[in-house]
């Protein structure tokens, strides 16, 4: 039996996951980031909306190393990922699962050899019945078991968007990025991927980072929500706080 001691000194904030500290970022002439400043927290379900070309996508490529920025810093799980060597950033980008916008499938291999492939690659020590284990509970936790020796051309492009977030998981990952995970989904179909994100946030706790410029899914999905335009934070706050700002621009997003 576990037994929990209370102390009467208060307990010291908890550290960011991850943050920005006026993180600058240019492609030639082009102004991608403007000197944004934000962060993360444990458990914390963030969703950064914008529209194309907003900075969006930029701005995770360099949280996980894969675009140096200009100036500034960005703090993921304690480390600077500026003063990391390649070989940091491989082992830090374990710890993180990916939902891509398409789901980027291996074509070539059934829905078992994609999840079996990246669990092997994340965790080299398991076992053949670990892995296998590990492929049947990610499949039941997006309700598609019976997919696991199917092609991807054989899923529709919601299924394969929840394999996707299946293989996200199979790794049990500290973060998780989602990329425009309802983008080219019908109403429905979108609505079950918001769905499945809200159950696996309230059974893993995982904190996420959820790109889309879809409303419904960053209401239903976002604990705190932040808005780029231009490369800079145009506004941040709660659903309630987005929808209830004044600006004309911002507005903009919930014009019908």
């Amino acid at each position: 039996m576990q037994i929990s001691t209370k102390s009467n000194h208060p307990q010291a904030p908890q550290a960011a996951l991850i943050e920005f500290k006026k993180v600058y970022k240019s492609f030639g002439t082009n102004r991608v980031l403007e000197g944004i400043d934000f962060c993360v927290q444990p458990g914390e379900s963030l969703v950064i909306l914008g529209r194309s070309g907003s900075g969006k996508s930029v701005a995770v490529k360099c949280l996980v190393g894969l675009t140096p920025i200009d100036r500034g810093e960005i703090s993921l799980m304690g480390q600077n990922i500026s003063q990391l060597n390649e070989n940091q950033l491989n082992s830090l980008r374990l710890k993180i699962g990916f939902l891509f916008q398409n789901g980027a499938l291996y074509d070539s291999m059934t829905v078992r050899e994609n999840l079996a492939f990246t669990l092997k690659h994340n965790q080299q020590r398991l076992t053949e019945t670990q892995v296998q284990a590990a492929i049947a509970e990610s499949l039941k936790n997006v309700g598609l078991e019976e997919a696991i020796d199917k092609m991807p051309s054989e899923l529709s492009g919601g299924m394969r968007k929840r394999i996707g977030l299946a293989r996200a998981l199979i790794i049990q990952p500290e973060l998780i990025i989602y990329d425009e995970p309802t983008a080219g989904l019908d109403t429905i179909t979108a609505r079950e991927i918001i769905e499945l994100m809200r159950r696996i946030k309230q059974k893993y706790h995982a904190t996420s980072i959820i790109i889309t410029h879809d409303l419904i899914c960053a209401k239903y999905t976002g604990d705190r929500i932040i808005v780029l335009k231009d490369g800079g934070i145009k506004a941040q706050g709660t659903f309630q706080d987005i929808e209830q700002n004044a600006d004309g621009w911002v507005q903009s997003f919930f014009l019908k």
